[in-house]
């Protein structure tokens, strides 16, 4: 009988054990009539007696032959229901292995839950505690943990236990290069977020830890992106970011030396003198949780994920901007299509996505065109002199919160190869930048990206209030209304009807103005926008402004779950190609594409819905063995069907739009 089968609400794909231990439980399952009803039972591997087949029985028992047949461990040693005792209470541990010189004293304890269920794990720290066993295992069959108690209450991830030729020391001291990485990552084989881990730290060491958790967490994945492309470069090199047999202050002065390079390679990220301020204990744990992930991927979803649930715990929902879900921003890549000729820009960048994604697909363009492999977006991988001027040149990219500006520097840094023009500035104040470029603080940063956003200035233009860029992709903030008439006076938008002054305008409106003011003659924009823009009476003005200056290409409407858990806001996102004579020229009458997103792509609390393979209910992996997220947007690498921007691509060449000849 199949397990799938045998509980309809359970997925046991996907899974931790392999094929052939799920195969070998399924020929053992067989059904009894109890009350006139078959009931699931199995012949226990250890018990040696039929048990019926509860889920959590399934997980025991497929954990149980992965002990026998990986792990090496005789049965004898392995129990079931060992009593664990606190004072005058007695509970029972879903597996024990004893010592292999002492068999009643308990070595690895393992704590099990059914699939979906998370619970558990302070459970399983009494129990070692109790019993003074020195491992502990959490599986729920989907996800595992395993920790080495080092002392009462404090235990310290570890990336798997020791086989039972082994010893404790031979799995924490063992060392590893990026190509064992890749091997254990635990987002490819455990399907573990990094977001989800850090959840885990907080709940664990951070919430005691008397730090800023953005801060300290923002330093170590830095630091470990650093350790990675060291290693990545390196095949004989071993990686530093772990946690092998050193005592905790060893490790945190390994860690401190090793972000001290980072902050080298990687300026403008950390001051000089930033140090990590987790104590050494702390520290300790966050390592080894963090250890066995793998960073670089070519879509960024692993890093940008934990960025999002950072940022979003720290401010960005309050200013009502939001990292826009990746497959939005590929859309609009495809869409816009840009070229290496392009300048680009995203004037409201949050953590950089709309510029990082063109990168992406301008590199893979000029590689095609040298004849070279496409090669990955976000690697760990040297680049071509064409691929990093194109990123020294042509991209740019703004944002007004600085927490936010840094971690779009470290993924354009990163990206690029060590080249970013990403800036620290409020896109709709551009009246102040003089004031706030002469600050000695920021020139040391930003003043390499700035000389060349300013040479980007029509002929006698000085003021900022006007740029020549082919391409503006931003996803800027709605919440918020400015109500400063310094900035509402630079803007048509900011007027009514009778041409006085508004007392406060939505940020999304001047961001429409202030978009289309970078943009050259014949450039194009992508923005994402309120649904009300497009279908509010008081709004006509606005889509009046648009239509005056524009061409105005097509109407993608979002659905609502696409923005969740921040917000149910409904969204699309407008694109328009400015007017001009030979890029765009004007017209009365024209067709305007249009479509509406039909898969939710997030469930109605946020969580992101997986493309399953019809054939056999399996959630379909990427080439990077990353889940496929459920949306109609565009064709996945060839592993889904054609969607929006396809067809948008279809209609570009038929209308002989010029960014699609």
């Amino acid at each position: 009988m199949n397990l799938n089968e045998l509980f309809k609400n359970t997925d046991y794909e996907g899974t931790i054990f392999s094929d052939q231990d799920k195969a070998a439980l399924e020929t053992r399952i067989f059904t009894k009539a109890v009350k006139n009803i078959e009931v699931p039972y199995v012949k226990c591997i250890i018990r040696e007696k039929d048990i019926k087949l509860t889920p959590e029985e399934a997980v025991r028992q497929l954990y149980t032959q992965m002990l026998i047949s990986k792990y090496g461990y005789p049965k004898d040693r392995i129990q079931f229901e060992t009593h664990i005792h606190f004072g005058r209470e007695v509970k029972r541990a879903d597996i024990t292995i004893m010592d292999k010189d002492r068999p009643m004293v308990p070595y690895i304890i393992v704590e099990l839950k059914k699939p979906k269920l998370s619970d558990g794990k302070e459970q399983l720290k009494s129990y070692c505690n109790a019993t003074g066993a020195p491992i502990g295992v959490w599986t729920n069959g989907e996800q595992i943990s395993c920790y080495n108690r080092k002392d009462p209450n404090f235990f310290e991830a570890i990336s798997d236990i020791p086989k039972a030729s082994q010893k404790l020391s031979d799995i924490i001291n063992e060392k590893y290069t990026y190509e064992d990485l890749k091997r254990i990552d635990k987002i490819s084989t455990q399907k573990r977020s990094l977001r989800a881990l850090i959840k885990e730290m907080e709940d664990e060491v951070l919430a005691s830890a008397g730090v800023d958790s953005f801060e300290e967490i923002f330093k170590l994945i830095f630091t470990k992106l650093y350790d990675e492309l060291i290693c990545a470069n390196d095949s004989t090199a071993y990686l530093q970011f772990r946690n092998n047999g050193n005592t905790d202050y060893e490790l945190k002065e390994k860690i401190q030396s090793l972000f001290d390079e980072a902050k080298k390679k990687w300026e403008g990220i950390f001051t000089d003198e930033s140090k990590i301020l987790l104590s050494p204990s702390h520290l300790a744990v966050c390592v080894s949780t963090l250890q066995d992930i793998k960073l670089f991927n070519n879509n960024l979803d692993v890093v940008d994920d934990a960025f999002e649930y950072l940022m979003s715990k720290a401010q960005k929902g309050e200013k009502g901007q939001y990292f826009t879900p990746r497959y939005v921003i590929d859309m609009c890549v495809k869409m816009m299509n840009p070229t290496s000729k392009d300048k680009i820009i995203d004037t409201a960048c949050g953590s950089s996505g709309f510029t990082v994604h063109s990168i992406f697909k301008v590199w893979k363009d000029i590689r095609r065109e040298k004849g070279l492999e496409e090669g990955e977006g976000f690697t760990a991988a040297e680049r071509i002199p064409e691929e990093t001027n194109f990123v020294r040149d042509n991209v740019f990219a703004i944002d007004f919160d600085e927490k936010t500006v840094r971690v779009a520097r470290t993924l354009n840094l990163i990206a690029g190869d060590g080249q970013t023009n990403v800036l620290h500035l409020n896109t709709l104040d551009y009246s102040r930048w003089v004031e706030i470029t002469k600050q000695e603080d920021w020139i040391d940063t930003y003043n390499e990206g700035f000389k060349k956003l300013k040479k980007l200035q029509p002929k006698g233009v000085s003021d900022f209030s006007r740029f020549s860029f082919d391409l503006v992709m931003a996803n800027p903030p709605f919440a918020g209304d400015i109500k400063e008439n310094t900035i509402i006076s630079r803007y048509e938008l900011g007027k009514n009807t009778a041409g006085k002054w508004h007392k406060k305008v939505s940020r999304d409106i001047l961001f429409i103005e202030r978009n289309l003011s970078f943009l050259k003659p014949g450039g194009r924009m992508a923005i994402v926008l309120p649904q009300g823009r497009f279908n509010n009476a008081s709004d006509k003005a606005i889509r009046d402004f648009i239509a005056e200056r524009c061409r105005i290409l097509a109407v993608v409407g979002l659905h609502g779950n696409v923005f969740k858990p921040h917000t149910g806001t409904k969204t699309s996102v407008l694109f328009v190609q400015k007017w001009d004579d030979v890029l765009c020229p004007r017209k009365d009458d024209y067709p305007i594409f249009f479509a509406t997103m039909q898969k939710p792509s997030k469930d109605n609390s946020g969580d992101k819905i997986y493309v399953k393979n019809p054939e056999t209910g399996e959630n379909l992996l990427d080439s990077h063995g990353h889940l496929i997220v459920d949306h109609d947007l565009y064709n996945h690498d060839g592993m889904t069907q054609d969607g929006i921007a396809e067809a948008f691509a279809e209609f570009a060449k038929r209308e002989g739009l010029s960014f699609f000849q």
